[in-house]
């Protein structure tokens, strides 16, 4: 891949799509390109994360955003596709460069050899001068199986790719200290820990799935591998060199100064929890100072279905969060070791084993720069 800094784009649904008509908005279309093609001729490599292929899908199959189901969107993503990429593609060739689409599902960020694909994929486009045009899959996935929003997938685009800055355009100007409806309300322009402000972020558009809580998260995922991410508004002239250059306000998310390696990165930030297991507070206490492996006899709870490879969140006794890590086994595996305590597990599985259950090397312990996930309500004890 080429040695240019990296920056990917999330744009909103109420930026690309006009609330009333639910048609394609080509003069902020024009404004984002034209400062797209500013940004490549600095030498920048672009990735767009873009909403609207449901809002612009909508009037097509005869619903509204407020009475739209589950089915109904997923037909309006495949009608509204068409005409976003369409609007991109037109005035991409007016400034001279091809667009490609990237449609993406819940698991090719999750299992990690397709995350990788997927990032070879991106990093072949780019050095063809082509920009990415990242979107979910929303055709064809469900709610149990989908990112859910556009913030978070575009989050997941930049430590994929590597980037530097991680730009997310919207209709405010950032992020507020309260409601930005509330007399007094101020704009934040520095964060460096986003957990002090989730309980300021609530309400979303009309248009949109996420609101300022995916958005902290969102950031909150970039911090960890290294990447500042700015929230501003999109309406403007220049709606990303302006943010860059420090021309005009927005919400600035500092990086963290000790980025996780990528595969921890990949391991520490989830988009969907896949399974859990409880251990001792001793234990959890123990392991931020030695790295040790998991053992079946750690065990104490656990949930999910899972299987061998994917990514378990490890509580301690209290409900707290701790880590998390790599199994190398199934939950039946795990469930059939972890009530069988006295029998070797070679014995139980049928296959040599150690028993380890997150290696030491495939376990990422969580600090206070992570937002932390509740435990499940009904971890089944050993």
């Amino acid at each position: 891949m080429s040695e240019k800094r990296s920056i990917v784009v999330k744009i909103g649904s109420a930026l690309l799509a006009n609330s009333d008509l639910l048609t394609p908005r080509f003069g902020f279309i024009q404004r984002l390109l034209e400062d797209v093609t500013r940004l490549r001729s600095e030498g920048y490599n672009v990735i767009l994360c873009s909403s609207g292929a449901v809002a612009l899908g909508l009037r097509i199959v005869g619903e509204t955003p407020e009475n739209a189901g589950v089915s109904d969107k997923q037909a309006a993503a495949a009608c509204g596709m068409p005409l976003l990429l369409n609007a991109y593609k037109q005035v991409g060739h007016e400034y001279g460069f091809e667009i490609a689409q990237v449609l993406l599902t819940l698991s090719d960020f999750e299992h990690h050899r397709r995350f990788l694909n997927t990032r070879n994929t991106v990093h072949r486009l780019l050095e063809a001068g082509v920009v990415p045009i990242v979107n979910e899959n929303d055709s064809i996935t469900t709610e149990e199986i989908r990112v859910g929003d556009n913030d978070r997938l575009a989050a997941k685009v930049a430590q994929m790719v590597g980037a530097k800055d991680f730009v997310i355009l919207t209709c405010v100007e950032g992020l507020y200290d309260r409601n930005p409806d509330e007399p007094g309300a101020q704009l934040v322009e520095q964060v460096e820990d986003v957990g002090a402000y989730m309980a300021a972020t609530t309400g979303k558009s009309t248009l949109g799935t996420g609101g300022m809580t995916t958005k902290l998260k969102a950031a909150n995922m970039a911090q960890e591998a290294g990447c500042t991410t700015y929230i501003a508004n999109g309406e403007h002239e220049r709606p990303l060199s302006m943010v860059l250059s420090g021309e005009r306000r927005c919400t600035k998310c500092l990086p963290h100064p000790n980025p996780l390696s990528g595969k921890d990165s990949w391991i520490a930030n989830r988009l969907q929890m896949a399974g859990s297991i409880e251990v001792s507070k001793e234990l959890a206490d123990a392991l931020v100072t030695e790295k040790r492996s998991i053992q079946r006899e750690d065990v104490v709870a656990m949930d999910g279905d899972f299987t061998r490879g994917d990514v378990l969140h490890l509580y301690d006794s209290d409900g707290v969060e701790r880590a998390r890590g790599l199994s190398d086994f199934t939950s039946e595996e795990l469930r059939v070791m972890i009530v069988n305590p006295d029998a070797p597990a070679e014995r139980l599985l049928g296959y040599k084993t150690k028993g380890e259950v997150i290696r030491a090397n495939n376990l990422v312990m969580l600090e206070t720069r992570h937002l932390l996930w509740d435990a499940p309500a009904g971890m089944a004890q050993a």
